[in-house]
């Protein structure tokens, strides 16, 4: 005899109390998907990534940039609500943020890799935001010292701590090193 869960909407999910030990949680096709904090090599690199893009996308008045207690829908029947590190919309994408959850996929989604990351879990992200609409993908490697960019869920384009990481036409006119993003 198999019981079966009963899958939680996205309104439900945004209802939760925030998990009391700092762990990040999303909801991956109704399911409460429960996330160690990543520690501190993350956190400095979020923070990093936030802040150089910030800055620009402010200063350049682009649109929006978020951390990853922003949460944005990705799968609708059973939902699914997904928290990308960070994330810009463009202005002509999301004009006005809402209250509650996102439900327009981001410009430009980017994920921190840590220690708990497994490449299945950023390989079934990757798929989520390009079905969803999310223009480019940037996963970002502390450890490794390298950005991947994605433009569809099948090819990634590595560059290495020395190497020049451009915006391309999501982010217009933004450029950086990789070793700028990282701690």
């Amino acid at each position: 005899m198999s019981v079966s869960q009963k899958l939680m909407s996205a309104d439900e999910f945004s209802k939760l109390p925030e998990p009391l030990d700092g762990s990040k949680q999303e909801l991956v096709r109704g399911v409460v998907v429960t996330m160690p904090p990543p520690g501190g090599l993350h956190g400095v690199c979020c923070s990093k990534v936030d802040r150089r893009i910030g800055v620009f996308v402010e200063n350049e008045k682009l649109g929006n940039v978020a951390s990853n207690d922003t949460g944005f829908k990705t799968a609708d029947n059973p939902d699914s609500v997904r928290g990308p590190d960070v994330a810009y919309w463009s202005y002509e994408r999301l004009p006005e943020v809402p209250v509650g959850y996102i439900d327009v996929a981001p410009d430009l989604a980017v994920e921190v890799l840590s220690p708990s990351n497994t490449w299945k879990q950023i390989r079934a992200k990757l798929v989520e935001y390009f079905d969803r609409g999310v223009r480019m993908v940037w996963v970002v490697s502390p450890e490794d010292r390298t950005v991947t960019i994605y433009r569809s869920p099948d090819e990634g384009r590595v560059l290495h701590e020395n190497a020049t990481l451009s915006g391309d036409d999501v982010l217009p006119d933004f450029t950086c090193r990789v070793s700028e993003l990282l701690p």
